[in-house]
């Protein structure tokens, strides 16, 4: 049982008074939720900065693109230092492999003829994987050999070209893959 102290002056005071000595006065009603709503506050900031880390670290973000800050140097590249194409060039010291990837037969030994005739040195003709390659294709496995490449891609018209290490154990510097896009030349 709780004990009963003797009055003093402070159980005698009027109730106009807000405060006498040790006495507060009652809180006010709603202060509980001040916490709380920094809490949110605080949640939804932290939720937001993982969002945005997350997509920066994915490189699906992109700040380029925001009105009002200006285009930074490392997105935007001047026409001054764009990096030049490289000019087809014809390179006998290149060698080539023929891969036939369309459903016609006889197509890399054509593309063989074809090269040869162009100057080019073709290693070997053979069958792809597959005989449903919907493109002509140039594989070449070192950014040097891009103007070899290009060379390659002038003499079978409409060829593509990809760098790529798919071939680079095949002993030539550049394979063909011909596809069902491609067409004879008329001889």
């Amino acid at each position: 049982m709780a004990k009963k102290f003797a009055k003093d002056r402070f159980d005698t005071h009027t109730h106009a008074l807000d405060r006498v000595g040790a006495h507060r006065a009652p809180g006010k009603s709603g202060r509980g939720w001040i916490g709380f709503w920094w809490a949110l506050g605080a949640t939804g900031l932290l939720i937001a900065i993982g969002a945005v880390g997350i997509l920066a670290i994915n490189n699906r973000l992109d700040f380029s693109n925001i009105p009002g800050l200006p285009a930074s140097s490392a997105t935007a590249t001047p026409a001054a230092t764009a990096v030049p194409t490289a000019v087809a060039t014809v390179d006998p010291a290149q060698t080539i492999n023929v891969l036939n990837g369309s459903a016609n037969d006889g197509v890399a030994a054509s593309v063989r003829d074809t090269l040869t005739a162009a100057g080019w040195v073709v290693n070997a003709t053979g069958n792809a994987s597959t005989d449903t390659e919907a493109t002509t294709v140039i594989y070449y496995a070192d950014a040097s050999q891009e103007g070899a490449a290009r060379g390659v891609a002038a003499s079978l018209s409409g060829a593509q070209i990809v760098v790529s290490t798919n071939f680079v154990d095949s002993g030539a510097s550049m394979t063909v893959v011909v596809g069902n896009d491609y067409v004879s030349p008329v001889d």
